[in-house]
């Protein structure tokens, strides 16, 4: 397609879209899209309905509207109108983290007076990432585009994988997405921290992310412990870590004793299924093994905690 007129509902899918260099052809894009930065100056055509507050307010807040099958996140269908995009891309994998499909074709089939493409993505594991990228690029006629931009993100993974093999040890890992009550990470998390050298103790590769309760962290006893709650960035992931360290049993833990907690920005890695979950892949590879590893992200965008 020539001129395409596309709308992104999804942070993950605005970085496969400017990946893919079709930003000129953004119209539109959700309140949570922030990178590129180049992106900062779109319409906004979403509102989310989750109120803000601590992580169990979070929390309670998108529970009750689930419960009462209200959405988390709305359509501006003034905006929506018009922008008049040609191609929308939206998500089917979480209920919390965009816009669902259902919604959208909703909107689009009562404000817009031609049928848009709606692109959904629905990862679950890397290779899932990777073909999202080729379909949005399909999608918008330009596969071969795809090709270019899979190649050395590829070639960053093989690297990781192949320089983690000369690791002595697998240091066990649990990686925490929430807080507040406790939700240890699933999907493609656990096949990364494999990949770069660890074993992931809670949370099974293609598979939604598990609830936990903290005794099972205690009887693991995990080597790392890693925090990476979703939608918040570095600070704020930060001031949330000292929920863990009220928990009883915190000072005993070996990551705790051996300083080997680690606290990253969840909001612009690892949760976001966009070409810098290669980012988030070497950042794996800094605290899993930093004799190995060293890709200049500790400090910047993931810290030892405490600070």
């Amino acid at each position: 397609m020539n001129n395409p007129r596309i709308l992104s509902l999804l942070p993950a899918a605005t970085e496969i879209i400017c990946l893919l260099g079709f930003r000129e052809h953004l119209v539109g894009v959700s309140h949570e899209c922030d990178y590129p930065s180049s992106v900062g100056d779109l319409p906004v055509c979403t509102l989310a309905g989750i109120k803000s507050g601590s992580s169990r307010q979070i929390h309670d807040s998108l529970a009750d509207l689930l419960r009462n099958a209200l959405a988390v996140y709305s359509v501006k269908t003034d905006v929506l109108a018009e922008l008049a995009p040609t191609h929308i891309v939206t998500q089917d994998q979480c209920d919390v983290c965009s816009v669902s499909r259902k919604d959208v074709e909703d909107a689009a089939a009562r404000f817009l007076t031609t049928s848009p493409c709606i692109i959904s993505l629905a990862p679950s594991k890397l290779a899932d990432i990777y073909s999202d990228i080729q379909r949005v690029a399909e999608c918008l006629g330009e596969a071969r585009r795809a090709e270019n931009v899979l190649t050395p993100l590829l070639v960053r993974q093989r690297e990781v994988e192949a320089r983690a093999h000369e690791a002595e040890k697998q240091p066990t890992v649990a990686c925490l997405e929430w807080l507040d009550p406790l939700m240890a990470s699933g999907n493609w998390v656990p096949e990364m921290v494999a990949m770069a050298g660890g074993r992931c103790i809670f949370g099974e590769v293609g598979v939604h992310s598990p609830w936990i309760n903290w005794t099972e962290v205690v009887r693991a006893d995990p080597e790392i412990i890693l925090v990476k709650p979703c939608g918040f960035d570095l600070g704020r992931a930060v001031s949330e870590t000292r929920l863990l360290t009220e928990k009883p049993g915190w000072q005993n833990l070996r990551a705790v004793k051996n300083k080997r907690v680690y606290v990253v920005d969840g909001h612009q890695y690892f949760n976001r299924p966009g070409p810098r979950i290669i980012d988030s892949l070497e950042i794996l590879g800094e605290m899993l093994h930093p004799d190995l590893f060293d890709y200049g992200f500790r400090d910047k965008d993931w810290v030892v905690y405490p600070v």
